[in-house]
C-alpha cells in the first residue's frame, strides 16, 4: 500500500474521531444523534470502497482498544454491547458500500453518485447493522426496532446531501482527491 493511501486512511479515521467531538444530541431511544455517520459516508465516497473500509476499521479498532472516540467520549469493548453497537460495527461495511456504489455510478455527476452511494451505504446498509444491533441488545422485535430507528433518517438524509456537496466541491478543485471517480 502506498504511503499516500496510508495517510488517507489515517486521516479519515481521524476525521470520524473529530466528528465525535461534536456533542451528541441525546434522544429517548438511547441512541444519540451524532455527526459521525457523516464521516463514514465521506470516507466511502472520497477514499473508495477498500480504503474507506480500512479507515473505518482502523477507527473501530482504536475504539475497541479503549480510545474514547465515539460521540460522547465512549470507547472500549463495552460500546459493542450497547444499543449503538450495530452502528459501530457497521461503520466499515457502510463506508465500503458507499464507495462501491458511488464508484459504480461514475457516469452520473459527482453529486448524484455521492448522494446515491451515501443513501445506500450510509443509511440503508448502516441501518441494517444498527437495527439488528439495537434489536439484539434491547430485545425489541424487528418492527419496533425499525420504528425507533426511523426517526433518525431525516438527519441522515441531510448528511448524505452534505457528503454530496463536499464531494462535488472537492472534485471541482482537485479531481484526483475523489477516489470513486
Amino acid at each position: 500500500m502506498k504511503d499516500k493511501s496510508l495517510v488517507q486512511i489515517a486521516l479519515y479515521a481521524a476525521l470520524i474521531a473529530a466528528l465525535g467531538l461534536i456533542p451528541p444530541v441525546p434522544f429517548l431511544t438511547g441512541i444519540p444523534i451524532t455527526a459521525q455517520t457523516l464521516g463514514v459516508m465521506l470516507a466511502g465516497v472520497m477514499l473508495g470502497p477498500w480504503r474507506g473500509f480500512l479507515s473505518m476499521a482502523l477507527f473501530i479498532f482504536v475504539v475497541a482498544l479503549g480510545a474514547p472516540l465515539l460521540s460522547g467520549g465512549r470507547g472500549g469493548l463495552g460500546v459493542f454491547v450497547g444499543p449503538t453497537a450495530g452502528f459501530a460495527i457497521g461503520f466499515p461495511f457502510a463506508a465500503f458500500a458507499t464507495g462501491w456504489v458511488a464508484e459504480r455510478l461514475k457516469r452520473l455527476p459527482v453529486f448524484a453518485a455521492a448522494l446515491i452511494g451515501s443513501i445506500v451505504g450510509g443509511i440503508l446498509l448502516l441501518y441494517v447493522f444498527g437495527i439488528t444491533g439495537f434489536k439484539l441488545v434491547t430485545g425489541n422485535d424487528w418492527l419496533r426496532s425499525t420504528q425507533i430507528m426511523a426517526v433518525y433518517i431525516p438527519g441522515d438524509l441531510v448528511k448524505t446531501v452534505i457528503t454530496a456537496i463536499v464531494a462535488q466541491a472537492v472534485y471541482k478543485g482537485m479531481p484526483s482527491a475523489v477516489a470513486t471517480r
